[in-house]
């Protein structure tokens, strides 16, 4: 069985943390004084292959090691519609909750919208006797008949997963156990709400319910054979909510696992930014196929109104915001004339133009190459050679049907690019009334150094921060991610009712125990598990809920008041408050990864000159090695910084400092530090 990795004595194993792309799988190992590197092509018809190839360069042959991953497996398959054929168990009467869904309209000012169609087609949703009342109460009891024959009902539809979701269930599973047990003899995974998502609001449980089952063979089948062929001593998966979990609960519950590479870098983001002593912070995550971007105002964000492809996960997931714009989103000209890019893109396979592996549409990549912002004789490491030269006749096309030069049409792909990643940013940071000057701009994945200062000055951040090893940052993150567990339970509980405040008590309590019980029982040590305790609450009639602390010492009503008149403006002193959900999560620190102090560098670094493209001009760009960079140099730009896994970008009046960590800050010329604007 797969303990938890931060249960482990690190002496003896090599942490190897994996995150895959779409383009390159990320590779870390790490023992105490020794971190390793590796970037491999990702394998998208079977991900397990660059992993396998990947660990097996970065750990020696016969040494123990425990293995951490990000995975796009789930994610992939609810986008690619590749997932299992689901039955669904519900009510009888209720069988069409996933497809009503809510009365919103996706595309308001659509003449004719349209919704994703539902995971579980009509004939495979099944209703069965019982009921209960929202207080767990049963109105109906469900029928032993009717559960004795519901194994060959389900048969018949061919099901490779069943879901299980029933009205209330998050009040009393009793129903929902009775119809699994009904079911156990078919050896098909099952995904049972009160045990997934035991919360109120019918719809959102029955999608969630429905995705984890969606996913649930391929996922299993996936991390199964990992854990086979690997040959690690355990394996962890990266969660959505920025911890990790077990293999086994990820294989019984994978939807906790459709944003796992991106928290990652989220989580990975945030501690190199607090430790060169920026905690506020815009991520900004360039990969391959996609960005992703987020907000952390000293701590991460968290949701649980997320949708993957329209269908909601009411699960707790980083608030990670993700725009279809890469190194390898292809540009196109649309009828209209105008310049487009992305969402498709060249992926690992045939990937960039400029990558000699097939590729023949233009990428940002492309564009990168060709305005020698990415120099050839650089890539990976200098390890890799990129073609610029199979850039020119595709770009030139690209030119010609924009009437451009061959410099301007690749500006141009990066002005449309960086638009795209801009709204991204908007979207995380002023549309929910952060003023972006506040924060700093991390960036990283593969391209994300290229477009930082960019979109740093569209901004008006205080600065771009490029971590070490940005490419590779999402394992990074993945590797020193705590282990958390979490737990929560729909109480419906007003405050006019006299025992209210013991009933939340009780409940927490109870959270309590089974969130931390949870990583005890994978070999957590009791004593490095701390836990939080949080109530939803809402003015009765209310509709939505804000979130408060519940912990010891805390008063749960009151910080309901407080939060509602910061958030609304006002607050009812003399109104009933209802606890709608009580939750308790529970954290251990993971692997304790110490990074080695930069050494100091040649001074000054030696440096050499490189034809860049910007704006219409050709610049001499400094150009030097980020490992010759030691803490306190500076470079004005133009210039780049080659690495590894990333190049960094520096436009003409920008300037890049080295920290005492390694971290390149980027700061517009004439700007002080820490001043906005």
């Amino acid at each position: 069985m797969s303990r938890a990795p931060g249960a482990r004595s690190t002496g003896d194993f090599v942490y190897v943390a994996v995150d895959t792309g779409g383009t390159f799988t990320d590779v870390l190992a790490w023992r105490p004084g020794e971190l390793r590197t590796l970037k491999v092509p990702s394998t998208p018809d079977d991900p397990s292959r660059a992993i396998l190839q990947g660990v097996a360069q970065v750990v020696d042959e016969g040494r123990p090691f425990v293995l951490l991953h990000g995975s796009t497996v789930a994610t992939n398959a609810i986008l690619e519609g590749k997932g299992a054929r689901v039955a669904l168990v519900t009510n009888r009467g209720f069988e069409d909750v996933l497809e009503i869904g809510r009365q919103d309209r996706p595309q308001l000012y659509a003449l004719v919208g349209h919704r994703a169609p539902p995971l579980v087609p009509a004939d495979a949703r099944l209703g069965v006797a019982g009921r209960l009342g929202p207080d767990g109460a049963e109105i109906e009891p469900v029928d032993p008949d009717e559960l004795q024959a519901l194994a060959e009902a389900v048969r018949e539809t061919g099901a490779e997963s069943v879901a299980i979701c029933l009205l209330h269930a998050y009040a009393d599973g009793g129903h929902e156990q009775a119809v699994a047990t009904s079911l156990r003899g078919m050896g098909l995974p099952l995904s049972i709400s009160s045990e997934l998502l035991p919360e109120y609001r019918e719809y959102e449980r029955t999608s969630t319910t429905v995705i984890n089952a969606y996913v649930a063979p391929i996922m299993g089948r996936y991390l199964t054979r990992l854990e086979e062929d690997s040959g690690a001593e355990a394996v962890a998966v990266m969660g959505s909510n920025g911890g990790t979990l077990a293999v086994e609960r990820a294989v019984r519950e994978p939807a906790h696992t459709v944003l796992s590479g991106p928290a990652g870098g989220v989580v990975g983001a945030l501690a190199w930014a607090s430790r060169a002593g920026h905690p506020r912070i815009l991520t900004f995550d360039m990969g391959g196929t996609s960005t992703d971007v987020s907000l952390c105002p000293g701590r991460p964000l968290h949701t649980r109104e997320f949708e993957i492809d329209g269908r909601p996960v009411a699960l707790p997931v980083l608030d990670i915001h993700t725009v279809g714009a890469g190194g390898g989103s292809i540009a196109r000209v649309d009828p209209g004339g105008a310049l487009r890019v992305g969402p498709e893109s060249a992926g690992a396979v045939p990937g960039p133009i400029c990558y000699g592996r097939g590729g023949t549409e233009v990428t940002v990549t492309d564009a990168h190459v060709w305005l020698g912002r990415i120099p050839v004789d650089a890539f990976l490491g200098g390890d890799g050679a990129l073609d610029r030269a199979a850039v020119e006749g595709p770009l030139q096309a690209l030119a010609d049907a924009l009437g451009a030069s061959l410099d301007a049409a690749a500006e141009g792909v990066l002005a449309v690019a960086d638009a795209a990643m801009e709204r991204a940013l908007r979207v995380i940071s002023v549309e929910r009334g952060h003023d972006p000057a506040g924060f700093a701009l991390v960036a990283f994945g593969g391209a994300g150094a290229l477009h930082a200062a960019e979109l740093a000055g569209r901004l008006g951040c205080e600065r771009a921060l490029v971590p070490p090893d940005p490419g590779l940052l999402s394992a990074w993150g993945i590797l020193t991610a705590p282990v958390r567990r979490e737990a929560s339970r729909t109480l419906l509980v007003s405050t006019a009712d006299d025992d209210a405040r013991e009933q939340v008590d009780t409940a927490l309590a109870a959270l309590e125990r089974s969130a931390s019980g949870a990583l005890t029982d994978e070999g957590v040590d009791p004593g490095a598990v701390s836990t939080t305790l949080e109530v939803d609450a809402r003015y009765r009639g209310q509709s939505f809920e804000l979130r408060v602390p519940a912990g010891p010492g805390e008063d749960w009503v009151e910080a309901f008041h407080r939060a509602h008149a910061s958030r609304y403006g006002y607050r009812r002193d003399d109104a009933a408050v209802e606890a709608v959900t009580a939750r308790a999560t529970a954290t251990a620190p993971g692997p304790p990864v110490n990074t080695p102090t930069p050494d100091r560098g040649p001074a000054p670094p030696p440096t050499e000159r490189r034809s860049v493209g910007y704006r219409g001009s050709r610049f001499d760009a400094e150009t030097a090695w980020r490992r010759d960079l030691g803490p306190g140099t500076t470079l004005d730009g133009p210039a780049l910084v080659l690495d590894y896994s990333a190049t960094t970008w520096v436009p003409p009046e920008w300037r890049v400092e080295v920290d005492d960590l390694g971290v390149l800050h980027l700061r517009a010329r004439g700007r002080d530090p820490g001043t906005h604007g």
